[in-house]
């Protein structure tokens, strides 16, 4: 949901950029690999050490390189199915190393089972959200639903992680990652269902008159 309203606003504020960088010669492909290393640099070294306030910070900076590289291979008229398919792939990565390293921290120098379980929660269920996606787009389905898409997951992280190192009290952390693991749930069963719907239409619809 976030992700299309948003979509207008990011474009008209990263175009000028990402046009700069069309002419100097950067591919979005490269703009692509390099905000995934900084994202998971930053989240495997800053979060495990305790910087949650940095980390979410030097994150949040490198994530928006996922904004700027589709404005390019828009600009450049080249959105295809190789940029599509590196996006969503490192995308995955870069989720995995944000929750990977959140929990690291709380099951080592945080001292918070719970909030490290409720972590690692929303990674498994953030990668089942993504694969009900794509498996249903590679049988003709779609399943574009639910209430906890990736953008919704990652801002209310990055910014709960960002103020519990700024002193908030971690019980908010615990409390925003267990209602996000919960939400991540119910958008599995949104689009099982989105797809299910889909299916049997094309069952009934294939049948003789």
């Amino acid at each position: 949901m976030l992700n299309r309203h948003a979509r207008g606003f990011f474009t008209g504020l990263f175009s000028p950029m990402a046009r700069f960088l069309l002419r100097v010669g950067v591919s979005p492909d490269a703009v692509t690999v390099v905000g995934t290393v900084g994202v998971v640099v930053g989240a495997l070294t800053l979060y495990p050490m305790g910087q949650l306030w940095w980390g979410s910070l030097v994150i949040t900076v490198f994530a928006l390189s996922d904004v700027l590289d589709g404005i390019m291979a828009r600009e450049r008229g080249r959105s295809g199915p190789w940029g599509n398919f590196l996006d969503s792939t490192l995308d995955r990565i870069a989720d995995g190393a944000i929750f990977g390293g959140v929990a690291i921290w709380f099951f080592t120098g945080g001292a918070n089972r719970a909030t490290a379980i409720a972590a690692l929660a929303c990674l498994v269920l953030g990668m089942v959200v993504s694969y009900a996606r794509a498996k249903a787009e590679s049988l003709g389905f779609y399943a574009n639903v639910g209430i906890a898409e990736r953008a919704e997951r990652l801002i209310s992280v990055l910014l709960v992680t960002g103020l519990t190192g700024l002193g908030l009290p971690p019980v908010v952390l615990l409390v925003t990652l267990a209602v996000l693991s919960l939400a991540t749930a119910v958008t599995v069963v949104q689009r099982m269902a989105a797809v299910r719907q889909q299916a049997l239409a094309a069952v009934d619809g294939g049948k003789p008159a």
